[in-house]
Parts: C-alpha cells; sequence; structure tokens
C-alpha cells in the first residue's frame, strides 16, 4: 500500500520519526497531527534567515523590503486554495477564538433586523461555545445549543446565524457542511464554520457552498507549529458589509493616518486587527511550501484509505469488545481520525491517581512510540495526516494498541467481554 500511495514521497518533507525497527522492536509513529502537525523541513531554514537577516540585519525594512507587511493576505492566499477559496477571501493572523469573535459578532452586524439568537453546535468544542456565548451577551441575543444534523429542522427567522464544526474533534464526524449551509440561507441566516478539523485533511469548499465566514487554526493538519496564528474567511460578497468588532490599526484603510477616526479597508484586510505575529507568520508560510503539487483531494483520498486501514487493523489485533469506534464508518462522514472509546469494564486496571483507563492507555502507547491522546472520560483519538502518515503506520499503531490492551488484567483474564 504504502509502496503504490502516490503521497509517499510528501513524507520527506517533513521531520520524523525513524521508521519502526522490528529488529530493536522501536516505533516511531505520530497520529496526533489533529493536534500539533509535525515539523516540514522548510521551517528551520526559512526562520534562520528571518531571525539572522531579516530582522537581525534589515530591521524595520524588512516590513516593506521582505513583504512582512503584505504576509496576512499572501499566507492567505497559500491557504485559501486548501479550503476551496479564491484569492482575497482569507486573512491569516491572531488566533482562532479570536477569529471565531470576529466572525460571530461580525455576522450578528449583518443579519437581519429582528434575530434573537445565535445556534451553536451542541457538540462543539468549549471555546466555540465561549466565544459566541460572550458574544451573543454584547449583541443582547440568546445562544441556543444543537445538534449538527438538527440544525435545518431548528433554524427559524429568528435566527442571525449558526455557528458549526465541520468535523467533530471528539469522534471525527464530518458534519454537513453544504447541506447545513442551504438549510440556513434558507432560513436567512447567515454559516460560520469552524475548519480546525477539517481544513488540510479534506476538500471544504467554502466558496461553492456559499460559505458566510470561516475561521481554522494552522497548527494541526497545516503544520504551522505550535500556536501558529489562525485565519479568518469572509465570503467576498459580503467584504464590504464586514464590520469588525475588533477594529485595529492594522485594518485601518490608512493604517499610518493615525487618524482618531476609523475607516475599515477594503475587502479582506479589514479582517486584519493589529501588528502581525511576523516569526509565526513566516514560519507557516514556509510549512506551506509542503503542499507544493499536492491535491486536497489526493489528501482526501489517502485519508480515507488509511482510516478504514487502521480500523481494518483494530478489528484484527484488538481484543473484541474492549474498545469501540466513535467515528463513521460511512466516508462521507469522516474526517481524518479515528476515535476509540474504551470498555467500561476495564475499569482502573493500571490505576494510579484516579487517571482514567483510556488515559492510562494512551500514557502506555506513547511510551512505546506510538503517539496518539486521550480525551476523557474514554477516549483515545489517532489523527491521520496524509502528508506524512503512512500504511505501516497506521498497522503498526494496531498492532501496539492490541498488545497494550491485551496486557490489561481484564482483558487476559477474559473479564472485558
Amino acid at each position: 500500500m504504502d509502496a503504490a500511495d502516490p503521497l509517499a514521497a510528501i513524507r520527506d518533507r517533513f521531520v520524523l520519526d525513524a521508521a519502526p525497527d522490528e529488529a530493536s522492536g522501536g516505533a516511531g509513529v505520530y497520529l496526533d497531527g489533529n493536534s500539533l502537525g509535525a515539523l516540514p523541513r522548510a521551517v528551520p531554514g526559512r526562520i534562520a534567515d528571518v531571525i539572522a537577516r531579516e530582522w537581525g540585519q534589515l530591521r524595520i525594512r524588512s516590513w516593506t523590503e521582505s513583504g512582512w507587511w503584505t504576509a496576512p493576505e499572501r499566507i492567505g492566499d497559500k491557504i485559501a486554495p486548501l479550503i476551496g477559496a479564491g484569492p482575497g477571501r482569507v486573512v491569516v493572523g491572531d488566533s482562532t477564538s479570536v477569529n471565531l469573535f470576529k466572525a460571530v459578532v461580525g455576522g450578528v452586524r449583518m443579519a437581519g433586523k429582528g434575530c434573537t439568537e445565535i445556534l451553536v453546535d451542541a457538540t462543539t468544542f468549549p471555546t466555540d461555545g465561549y466565544i459566541a456565548r460572550s458574544a451573543a451577551r454584547m449583541t443582547g441575543l440568546a445562544v441556543r445549543p444543537v445538534e449538527p444534523g438538527g440544525i435545518a429542522d431548528e433554524v427559524t427567522e429568528r435566527t442571525a446565524l449558526a455557528l458549526v464544526n465541520h468535523v467533530d474533534y471528539r469522534t471525527g464526524r464530518l458534519n454537513d457542511l453544504p447541506g447545513i449551509t442551504h438549510a440556513l440561507h434558507s432560513a436567512g441566516a447567515l454559516a460560520v464554520w469552524d475548519l480546525c478539523h477539517s481544513a488540510g485533511a479534506l476538500p471544504v469548499g467554502l466558496d461553492a457552498h456559499h460559505v458566510d465566514l470561516a475561521v481554522g487554526c494552522t497548527y494541526k493538519y497545516l503544520n504551522g507549529g505550535p500556536g501558529s496564528p489562525a485565519y479568518l474567511y469572509i465570503r467576498e460578497s459580503l467584504q464590504e458589509r464586514f464590520e469588525s468588532p475588533l477594529p485595529g490599526w492594522n485594518s485601518h484603510a490608512d493604517p499610518f493616518a493615525m487618524d482618531p477616526a476609523y475607516t475599515p479597508a477594503d475587502g479582506i484586510p479589514r479582517g486584519r486587527v493589529g501588528t502581525p505575529d511576523i516569526l509565526s507568520l513566516l514560519a507557516l508560510e514556509a510549512a506551506l511550501e509542503a503542499w507544493d503539487g499536492v491535491s486536497i483531494e489526493a489528501v482526501r483520498t489517502k485519508s480515507l484509505a488509511l482510516t478504514d486501514f487502521f480500523l481494518e487493523c483494530v478489528q484484527a489485533y484488538v481484543p473484541p469488545d474492549v474498545v469501540r469506534s466513535l467515528t463513521p464508518q460511512a466516508h462521507e462522514r469522516r474526517g481524518s481520525q479515528v476515535s476509540l472509546a474504551c470498555s467500561p469494564k476495564l475499569g482502573s486496571s493500571f490505576g494510579q491517581g484516579g487517571t482514567p483507563v483510556a488515559g492510562l492507555v494512551m500514557d502506555e502507547l506513547i511510551r512505546r512510540g506510538v503517539v496518539g491522546d486521550f480525551r476523557p472520560p474514554d477516549v483515545l483519538r489517532f489523527g491521520f495526516t496524509p502528508l506524512y502518515t503512512s500504511f505501516a503506520d497506521a498497522e503498526r499503531a494496531a498492532w501496539v494498541l492490541g498488545e497494550v490492551l491485551r496486557a490489561l488484567p481484564e482483558v487476559s483474564s477474559g473479564d472485558a467481554g
């Protein structure tokens, strides 16, 4: 499978552990790219040059001579094809939370009069809910949590917008972006999407599906580095109506006029706020070079093949009834991760400090070189980044998981089933 993989050579663009060595039992399997992507090889040299030459020698001249000032839009245009957006619709900067706040408040300000509520994905990453509730308090609206699959039935003429995750961070379920967006528009509401767990893993199609606003981080499948800046997408036809709740000097029509009156810039730059984080921005720009010559459709094809294969290996190597997949089997409902829930019958097998058994299982996997992550109370998450994850990685991870689970007293004694 690896020999036939058209993306196999892309793995060399990343800094990864050595391949598993059967003789030593060592493993270098990184399946946590849905939390933090691996380091692209282009980044260290680029950042060394930025520090030594652009900052160290050119100093203030680099805002113009090295293109620092235009980096948020330039890098946004590099991300745009990966999320199905045209040029001039994505700006990079700030954190996901800050961009969520801009998108939700800006969306409410564009909504029709008489709107009284914001719908929020009931399964959302907690921060999205925090931000939506804060935005609602500021704008005088109420927040109503709704399961993503029920939004089409729950949206009304009183709904200003819905904030929805494209992929559920806990289960890996892919929500219906085209269908939900259409249902919201049919009721006169706006669609705001959180792409943190989908951008760089599967086609999104923001322009094609007429999404109004979207945000996402860049440190997961886009491999931009820890805390790398997030991005904001604003549909082209809405940009002149978008009124940011954070009108910083960087989004002013004439930033250096130092005018006490705020006039927003034209187009996507009005999504900016303050001075860009140049070191992180340029690290992200170098990281995006790993995508040269890669289509998001090829990434999606490999993602589905990897997760299919991993689930097949789990079924073959893991004792029955010890874990169950929370991730949908249907391709149209699956992101690029597999989430496995541990059986409650496992109890506290490793039993130290009251740590849930699933957390202890993940600790042991990591000790053996298979890196995923744990979400309380019982979920093991494995993220598959097609640019650098191999089919051998998937098989190795399932094999080691089986070894760890078979070593649990409840499993070895036959009690778990």
